[in-house]
């Protein structure tokens, strides 16, 4: 009989962050609440964990931005106009951006320190369990089970840790952590080394980590010795190193697609890719598209 393990029960999101990049949108609206289409990109994150069977969210910002908090709490106000006017539809929209029996938590991070340091600022929350790690600007895309699903699912069988992965040009290694594996068994092959934006020259592989993670509570404590590395940071990648030391972490090819939404291009193709995926509106996005291609003299091959 196959031994099973603790399923995920919490997730992390990390999302402290500057989005400096997305300035001037980002000097009062953070990254994490860039529409795509009509949800934030934080509620695409949420809904997936909630779908991998999570039920304490755990955020963790800094002491400036509220309207993450904000758009979790109950907007009394707005609720009671909704309902007046008879929109039930809006209503039940506001109401559910956590489900019921779904609770959210909020961690501040005080300095900005990496995404290890942000992490273990989810420690006192977390406790002994092993939980999720999602970050909201990459967004994934999937028709069937979402990315955190497929990897709560694989682990719940074999324990220990997961990442995901995915393969990326060469010249882009310096990005990304890059992990070199044991040969894949179907979607997922152990790390065996594990590196913080290589240079191209010294990458072990062009296979980068990307936005999810599964970790066991072992984490926390190498968080806890992990000293500062590339930029100056307290880096995941590196606790992961040394946690590949005691216990199992693999690389997990999830199925669906991935838009790196920290990017201009990324929240372009996402918001695309989701318009055209509306059964409202896909069509008059295929007519938008083409008339704008046809002003601009681009010729469709």
């Amino acid at each position: 009989m196959t031994a099973t393990h603790q399923r995920i029960r919490k997730a992390v999101f990390p999302v402290a962050g500057l989005g400096t990049r997305f300035l001037p949108a980002t000097k009062t609206v953070p990254k994490e609440m860039l529409p795509v289409v009509d949800r934030p990109l934080i509620q695409y994150a949420v809904d997936e964990a909630v779908a991998a069977g999570c039920d304490t969210l755990i955020f963790v910002t800094n002491r400036y931005k509220h309207a993450v908090a904000d758009y979790f709490d109950k907007a009394y106000e707005l609720e009671q106009k909704l309902e007046k006017a008879g929109k039930s539809e809006q209503l039940e929209l506001i109401r559910n951006v956590l489900p019921e029996g779904v609770r959210a938590v909020f961690v501040t991070q005080a300095e900005a320190l990496g995404l290890g340091h942000a992490v273990l600022c989810a420690k006192p929350v977390v406790g002994d369990e092993p939980f999720a790690v999602l970050l909201p600007d990459d967004l994934i895309w999937s028709r069937g089970d979402g990315a955190l699903k497929q990897m709560a699912d694989h682990v719940q069988k074999t324990g220990g840790s997961a990442v995901a992965v995915q393969d990326v040009p060469h010249a882009q290694t310096g990005s990304y952590g890059i992990v070199a594996t044991d040969a894949f068994e179907g979607q997922a092959g152990r790390i065996q080394q594990i590196v913080e934006k290589p240079k191209p020259a010294d990458a072990p592989s062009n296979l980068a980590v990307v936005g999810r993670y599964v970790l066991t509570p072992a984490i926390f404590d190498l968080l806890e010795q992990t000293q500062k590395g590339s930029g100056g940071e307290i880096q995941l990648t590196d606790a992961i190193a040394a946690l590949l030391q005691q216990e199992r972490v693999d690389a997990f090819r999830f199925r669906g697609t991935r838009f790196d939404c920290g990017t201009h291009i990324g929240l372009v193709e996402a918001t695309i890719r989701h318009a055209l995926d509306n059964e409202t509106l896909s069509g008059a996005v295929r007519e938008l598209m083409h008339r704008a291609l046809d002003e601009m003299g681009v010729v469709e091959t």
